[in-house]
């Protein structure tokens, strides 16, 4: 599991620096899919990750908008924020995690259970569909997309960054 947050967190890094040779105004318009634009959702991204490692961790979670985080700097700074939080846990994740349950109550009343395990790969999965958009996106401004490939990224060694 850790092999795959550290390639969303590669990727997504090098999507940071992809984002600094877009213009501001290509960056904050609204597109089709996904949650707005290429800033809001590396904003949601980022935002969606570290909500749920605080819920599994049994912290507040953010509550804060896009709107105050509408430039490349800040969303980025956030991101580095809660990497410095999201990280210890990814890296302390252990098997005896896998089974813990996580219980939301709905707004109908209704109780919906996941596991802990379920919600990783959740995470994981939600940030690559994204990273997809992202990939879409930067094709119709005509500019490369990053490399979403997994491979000769050096991420079964053990350092991590």
């Amino acid at each position: 599991m850790e092999m795959f947050y550290r390639y969303n967190w590669m990727v997504r890094e090098e999507w940071f620096k992809w984002c600094e040779k877009v213009p501001e105004e290509e960056l904050l318009k609204e597109r089709t899919g996904g949650v707005g634009g290429i800033l809001h959702t590396l904003f949601h991204i980022v935002d969606v990750e570290w909500s749920w490692i605080q819920i599994m961790k049994g912290e507040p979670d953010f509550q804060e908008s896009f709107d105050d985080y509408r430039t490349l700097a800040l969303v980025r700074d956030l991101s580095a924020k809660f990497h410095d939080d999201v990280k210890p846990f990814v890296l302390n994740w252990t098997s005896e995690f896998e089974e813990n349950v996580f219980e939301e109550q709905l707004f109908n009343g209704e109780i919906e259970r996941s596991t802990w395990g379920e919600i990783m790969r959740h995470v994981i999965a939600h940030e690559i569909h994204h990273i997809g958009q992202l990939s879409i996106w930067s094709r119709e401004i005509g500019v490369k997309p990053v490399s979403a490939n997994l491979l000769w990224r050096d991420l079964a060694s053990s350092q991590i960054e």
